[in-house]
């Protein structure tokens, strides 16, 4: 087989999702280690008054793109949004872009998704499933298609405890599910909803679930791969350690942990945290397309599904996530920190909801009291309820561990030419986990927070001067309650006297026992 720059040497490709965080590493990706490729088609709506153009060049212009422009100055050339929207008719394609897309392009990266959680589901199916299909519908016109690649989630399955790379029949024909939701009102699907989703935690791993089925049924004789990440973080290495945009998933709690807004979290410490870099995942994409794409004459019947995960091959715990978080965060604080980080998992649901009440929403009424004294808009009670909902939605991923088999992913390493392995390295095996936190979280300060690396004394300043407050606040107290309760009984003073007789008798001996020495 051709290495895999070779591969898409030539080729036209067209991209959905590419606005996405994964979207963009792709299309940075593909263009910087493939600059063979002729041209790269992207699937853009307007939004917010910007046209197609306007957004993808919003794109490229950010720092994703810094090492990309330097070494390819010509590379925006390659690039052509196409107006289109996956929810609408025919994907909302003129007849002239149909026809341009149906007579050139050889490659498909269907990457768009709704990734909310707790989307209504009639929205969920509409993004996830309906857009698939019409994807799938216009990948059967390309003339000259030699791969479709579905990117879908290692959770589609969650309600198993051992995944398989195999597509899994969904407990609904989802063409009567969709038919049943076209005249069903919202209402009635919010009421139906839980019994359909069944086992699993929310609308995104069903649809994803549905999706995958859809795509299996649909296929027909197109060349399909599916690629299933698990929990995408921060990039590894590419293009350079730590690039987030998003508060998306993990980004999110690790920068309300470093404000010290989070305090507490329903965790399992020892269930596996699967994350994987963004980078791990494009490069096992391109190399799934290359792979399938070099065995169109030798494929096998069934869908080549890869497992993008890193628990049954490298894992990391959710209770060395908060340890890498804490020390990473004391180390190189963020900025105007609202307490010292110190985040705390805990897997018992009482105890979690005591320390929530203790440590999230007290202190928040308070502050909020503070600036309401002082004149402000009250802000902390509406930050903290958006985090609890945010943790509510992660809870189920962070309570529990699945076993994912991937033979596929590592029969396509064993693939590859030892040159295509270092430029397109998915061996998570060689991922170092207390680097890559602390990369991770140093690039939700720099690239999703925007703070300078020289505001970091600064911002240790004031991480000292919370716990000189922290200090003088616990002084208070314990004076506080010395006056109300010890002071007036008898038995809890002659308690409080006889243990601090004690600790200055040891004190004593302990200073006689060094003088003798």
């Amino acid at each position: 087989m051709v290495n895999i720059p070779e591969y898409y040497t030539g080729k036209t490709v067209l991209i959905t999702g590419a606005t996405g965080f994964m979207g963009k590493v792709l299309l940075e990706k593909l263009l910087r280690s493939c600059p063979g490729v002729k041209s790269v088609y992207v699937m853009v709506r307007s939004k917010a008054g910007h046209s197609p153009q306007a957004r993808i060049a919003d794109v490229i212009n950010c720092k994703l793109f810094e090492r990309l422009q330097d070494e390819q100055p010509g590379f925006a050339e390659k690039i052509i949004a196409v107006n289109s929207d996956l929810t609408q008719p025919e994907l909302d394609l003129s007849k002239e872009d149909q026809s341009i897309l149906a007579d050139n392009i050889n490659i498909v990266f269907h990457c768009a998704a709704t990734i909310r959680f707790n989307e209504p589901l009639k929205d969920a199916m509409q993004l996830n499933v309906l857009a698939t299909q019409k994807m799938l519908a216009l990948a059967h016109r390309m003339k000259h298609l030699e791969v479709f690649l579905h990117v879908s989630t290692a959770y589609a399955n969650c309600d198993r405890e051992l995944i398989e790379e195999i597509v899994y029949p969904p407990p609904v024909d989802y063409r009567r599910l969709i038919d049943s939701l076209d005249w069903m009102d919202e209402e009635l699907v919010t009421a139906l909803t839980p019994k359909l989703i069944g086992k699993r935690p929310n609308t995104y791993t069903y649809t994803k679930a549905l999706a995958e089925y859809m795509v299996q049924q649909e296929a027909g004789d197109l060349n399909v791969a599916i690629v299933r990440p698990s929990i995408v973080g921060a990039s590894w290495k590419e293009p350079f350690p730590g690039w987030i945009d998003n508060y998306n998933g993990p980004s999110g709690i690790f920068i309300a942990a470093g404000k010290g807004i989070l305090r507490t979290m329903r965790a399992s410490n020892d269930a596996v945290a699967d994350l994987v870099p963004v980078d791990v995942v494009i490069n096992a994409t391109l190399a799934a397309a290359w792979y399938s794409g070099s065995q169109a004459l030798n494929r096998s019947k069934n869908i080549l599904v890869y497992n993008c995960t890193t628990g049954g091959i490298n894992p990391f715990h959710w209770g060395e996530v908060e340890y890498c978080i804490n020390m990473t965060f004391k180390t190189n604080p963020l900025e105007q920190a609202f307490r010292r980080p110190n985040v705390n998992l805990r897997s018992n649901s009482f105890t979690n909801q005591y320390w929530t009440t203790v440590s999230h929403t007290l202190p928040a009424l308070i502050y909020d009291g503070y600036l309401r004294l002082t004149g402000s808009k009250p802000r902390m009670m509406k930050t903290i309820t958006r985090l609890h909902k945010a943790m509510m939605v992660l809870e189920y991923f962070t309570s529990h561990s699945w076993v994912w088999n991937n033979d596929n992913v590592g029969m396509l390493i064993a693939q590859m030419s030892p040159e295509d392995k270092k430029v397109f390295n998915f061996d998570v095996r060689q991922l170092h986990w207390a680097e890559y936190m602390e990369s991770y979280c140093m690039g939700t300060k720099k690239y999703v927070l925007n703070e300078e690396l020289s505001g970091l004394p600064a911002a240790r300043k004031h991480l000292n001067k919370l716990r000189n407050i922290r200090y003088t606040f616990n002084t208070i107290l314990v004076v506080f309650i010395w006056r109300v309760f010890i002071a007036r009984s008898l038995m809890a003073r002659n308690i409080w006297y006889f243990v601090v007789s004690l600790c200055f008798k040891f004190l004593s001996y302990f200073r006689a026992s060094s003088t003798m020495r």
